[in-house]
Order: C-alpha cells, then sequence, then structure tokens
C-alpha cells in the first residue's frame, strides 16, 4: 500500500442544496466527512483536483489525509456522484479512518503476460468473471490492484 496522499480542502458552514450549489459556482466540490465516532465534517475541494483524482483511478481505494483549516483527517473516498449529463463530479463523501479500522474496499484485478500464455495462443479465451475483488482490511493496508499472472496458463487452466 502506498502512503495516503495529501488533499487540501476548505471548511463549509452551510450544508444542503442551496450552500452545494453556491459551493459548485465558486468552482469547487462540496464533500462531507464522516465516521469515526465524530460528527460529520462539510467541506469543499478544488473542483480540478477532485477531477483528476477521480478520473486517474484507484480512488475509491486510496487513503488521503485531507487538511481542513490546519487539522489533518486520514479518510477514504465512499462514494461519489457525477454530473448525469456533463460527467463531472458533483459530491464525493468520505469515511474516517480511526487508527486500527478495518474498512471493506473493492480492489480491482489487473491480468499480465497474455502473450506468455500458451492457452490464448492457441486460440482460448480468457474469461474474466470479477474485475474487482472485495477486501476486509485495515485502513492502513489496502492493497491498490491485485495481479494475475496469465503466463504459462493452457486451456481449461483456472
Amino acid at each position: 500500500m502506498a502512503s495516503p496522499k495529501a488533499l487540501k480542502a476548505a471548511a463549509r458552514k452551510e450544508v444542503g442544496k442551496g450552500a452545494a450549489r453556491a459551493v459548485r459556482r465558486e468552482n469547487n466540490i462540496p464533500a462531507v466527512i464522516y465516521g469515526g465516532g465524530e460528527a460529520p465534517t462539510s467541506i469543499s475541494i478544488d473542483f480540478k483536483t477532485a477531477n483528476q483524482l477521480i478520473y486517474a483511478g484507484h480512488f475509491l481505494t486510496t487513503v488521503f489525509e485531507i487538511e481542513v483549516d490546519g487539522k489533518k483527517v486520514r479518510a477514504l473516498p465512499r462514494d461519489y456522484q457525477l454530473d448525469k449529463v456533463k460527467d463531472t463530479v458533483v459530491h464525493i463523501d468520505f469515511l474516517r479512518l480511526a487508527a486500527g479500522q478495518t474498512v471493506r474496499v473493492f480492489v480491482p484485478v489487473h491480468f499480465v503476460n497474455h502473450e506468455q500464455s500458451p492457452g490464448i495462443k492457441r486460440g482460448g479465451v480468457l474469461n474474466i468473471v470479477r474485475h474487482e475483488v472485495e477486501f476486509v482490511v485495515p485502513g492502513e493496508a489496502i492493497p491498490e490492484s491485485i495481479t494475475v499472472d496469465l503466463a504459462g496458463l493452457e486451456i481449461n487452466d483456472a
């Protein structure tokens, strides 16, 4: 697992639809950090930064160290909403991570060495049943991905 990524955010005082729209007009994304036995914290994140993080991949399995008004909070993204037409980020939910807390995450599966598989060379087809695997792991040990090596696999191998 990689070290937590740093993310700067600003605290928001108002919540609700009107306040969220006002935040979006300022070219920011409304977000909330909840869990960990504390009250939810409403924040706003820079629009460009949020879009880059989400579309770069591995967003929901990356632990962030969010700096809100000088205070750092370790959090894991739980969900994000996209605009139905523009496909841009509208809102992000973060789960606050307490020390030693376990979380349920879906980790992507990557397949490598297709060209070294005798079964695929002879006309076999790779049937991918799951593109991600569910894990229950400590927040400090979330794997970025699972890599499956296909080298040496014959037809009908699993």
